[in-house]
């Protein structure tokens, strides 16, 4: 048996109990999990804005050690150090035919049905996303477990897959930021931060940062912004003050919010892009005029997982954390066991902190 966070439904509070794991069957592996971070995505399934059966484990960001490994297993062993991919892809359907795993149509077959059972009453309980790592220990189809590269620290690199991964590609996949370009961030929480490390990683000139919550300029300075912007009904009037009066050549939002993603659009120059990185309900709707769209040029696109292959990425990731440019720690701003998880979701909600990181 081990510990869990449990969703015993949509909107009820999280449990801390023991689950029962089974031992992993044919393609699976059993993870000890060092550490999992505390993404806004796992409150969007608390919360059903994101769909998920329940009850459920929830956690999608972590990383750990491999303590046994099930029948035709070769991509890892016992004892190697993984990061836990929540949307592994099959390599089979058509997007991954494109070279688009991101998008991969298979990704999420796991989360989709019971993986373990409450120890009280042998309740089917589901792995949030496939992953579960709101737990001591998860069991998951071996594709999603990634080797670590060397020369990370295991508990820091549970921030690898969600937020680092999703910023970065942020910034070099969807926007495809160059050296010398202005970029605005919207949002400076875990995943914000990261863009943010991204964008000084490739070379940007102006970075601003926007946040509702002024204490976080601090957090956004340290991470590669150069300016800082409490948003309001300004916002974006004040980026395209800082930006020569035109407006930022990329805008990246990642906070999920109607509202968000129109001041970012406008405050995007004239054929700059803006790329959405929240996740945000069905209820926000974004409008725009025919007319705007033509005289501003500017390209809107969406961005799952920042448009990343992990297999591709995570070594050139890993680069920079070895070399000293990314600081994953510095993404940390509490850390917490499974019982400080509610805290956590409710400092996402009066949009304190960064990343709130479980260590096991």
């Amino acid at each position: 048996m081990v510990r869990a966070a449990v969703l015993p439904a949509v909107n009820a509070p999280l449990r801390v109990t023991e689950i029962d794991l089974p031992e992993p069957g044919p393609g699976q592996v059993r993870i000890r999990l060092a550490a999992a971070g505390v993404c806004h995505s796992d409150l969007s399934l608390s919360n059903g804005t994101l769909r998920q059966p329940a009850p459920a484990v929830l956690g999608h960001e972590g990383a750990g050690t491999v303590i046994s490994v099930g029948p035709g297993v070769t991509e890892v062993a016992p004892g190697d150090q993984v990061v836990l991919n929540w949307a592994p892809s099959c390599g089979d359907c058509h997007f991954c035919g494109l070279a688009e795993p991101w998008l991969c149509a298979n990704a999420g077959l796991a989360g989709n049905a019971p993986y373990a059972r409450l120890a009280a009453d042998g309740t089917e309980l589901y792995p949030a996303l496939g992953t579960a790592v709101f737990a001591e220990e998860t069991v998951v189809p071996a594709h999603a477990a990634l080797p670590l590269p060397d020369g990370v620290p295991l508990t820091d690199a549970a921030l690898l897959g969600c937020a680092v991964l999703t910023g970065w590609g942020a910034v070099h996949h969807s926007a495809r930021v160059r050296a010398g370009e202005s970029v605005v961030v919207f949002g400076v929480g875990g995943v914000g931060l990261a863009t943010l490390q991204a964008a000084r990683i490739a070379g940007a000139g102006v970075i601003i940062a926007v946040d509702v919550t002024p204490e976080k300029e601090e957090l956004a300075r340290a991470a590669g912004a150069t300016e800082f912007v409490v948003a309001g009904d300004d916002t974006a009037k004040r980026v395209r003050k800082l930006t020569g009066g035109v407006g930022a050549d990329v805008a990246i939002e990642c906070v999920g919010r109607a509202d968000t993603i129109r001041t970012a659009w406008s405050a995007t120059r004239r054929g700059g892009r803006t790329t959405v990185v929240g996740i945000g309900g069905q209820d926000q709707q974004v409008a725009f005029s025919a007319l705007e769209l033509f005289y501003f040029g500017r390209t809107l696109s969406g961005c799952v997982y920042g448009d990343s292959d992990p297999a591709r990425d995570l070594p050139v990731i890993a680069g920079h954390v070895r070399s000293g440019a990314l600081d994953l720690s510095a993404l940390v701003t509490e850390r917490i066991g499974l019982d400080g998880i509610p805290a956590a979701f409710d400092a996402m909600l009066a949009g304190k902190g960064g990343r709130a990181l479980i260590v096991f």
